[in-house]
């Protein structure tokens, strides 16, 4: 008489049975026996560790990454309050200026006080300051033509940019500021209102104080509302 030959043991397909779970979610009520006996990989150590631990070990994590989050979003927030205040000052400060000189000033002010930007340059072309009855005073300068040029070469045919700055670029953009024995860096932009009006020079003697990579949307709103000063009528801006 021949012996039965067994059966092989049949197992079940591990993602056919988490289907089959996700389609039965109220399977283990009324099973909660069951739940206790489970058992799953520790998350942070070797072993195994009951399913309801690693649930709440889950938990833990995920309400300390959303505390995490939610203070990130509070910092953003605080940060960005402390940037429109002080961007608020800026403009009000720009607007109260009583003529050209005290508009550079009140910039150079602004920007080293609140923006931890220590030299400013404004290049203005000879026409917008011959109806002025003195010259320029820094941080104003007449845009010559070997500046233009310098600064067009900077900006690369953009409207503006963030770059390096060598000493001699620093000495020839802003003179009236000493160069530091490095390269710095700069926030370059146009001042443009229907026609080149000039440029905007933003430094520091940090050479990744103005890094390449950073937005310029900032320097373009400053360059913007600088434009719009330039050019108002009335004697206020122009003696």
């Amino acid at each position: 008489m021949s012996r039965a030959v067994p059966e092989p043991r049949k197992t079940l397909d591990p993602d056919r049975v988490a289907e089959w779970l996700a389609r039965h979610p109220d399977f283990f009520v009324g099973r909660e026996g069951l739940l206790q006996q489970l058992k799953v990989p520790h998350p942070e150590a070797q072993g195994a560790t009951s399913l309801l631990e690693r649930l709440v070990l889950d938990l833990r994590r995920r309400a300390e990454q959303a505390e995490w989050r939610l203070e990130q979003l509070l910092e953003s927030a605080r940060h960005n309050e402390v940037q429109f205040r002080r961007t608020r000052e800026l403009v009000l400060a720009l607007l109260e200026a009583e003529d050209a000189d005290a508009l550079g000033q009140a910039l150079a002010t602004q920007m080293a006080e609140n923006f931890q930007t220590p030299a400013v340059a404004l290049w203005c072309p000879a026409s917008l300051t011959d109806r002025e009855p003195r010259p320029p005073q820094p941080p104003r300068q007449i845009l010559d033509e070997h500046a233009s040029q310098r600064l067009a070469a900077l900006l690369d045919g953009r409207a503006s940019r963030c770059t390096r700055l060598t000493p001699t670029d620093w000495s020839r953009l802003l003179p009236h500021v000493t160069a530091p024995h490095q390269a710095g860096s700069c926030a370059l932009a146009r001042l443009t209102l229907g026609e080149p009006l000039g440029y905007l020079v933003l430094a520091s003697p940090d050479p990744d104080h103005f890094r390449a990579s950073m937005d310029t949307l900032f320097t373009e709103y400053l360059s913007d509302v600088l434009a719009r000063l330039v050019l108002r009528p009335g004697p206020a801006l122009h003696g």
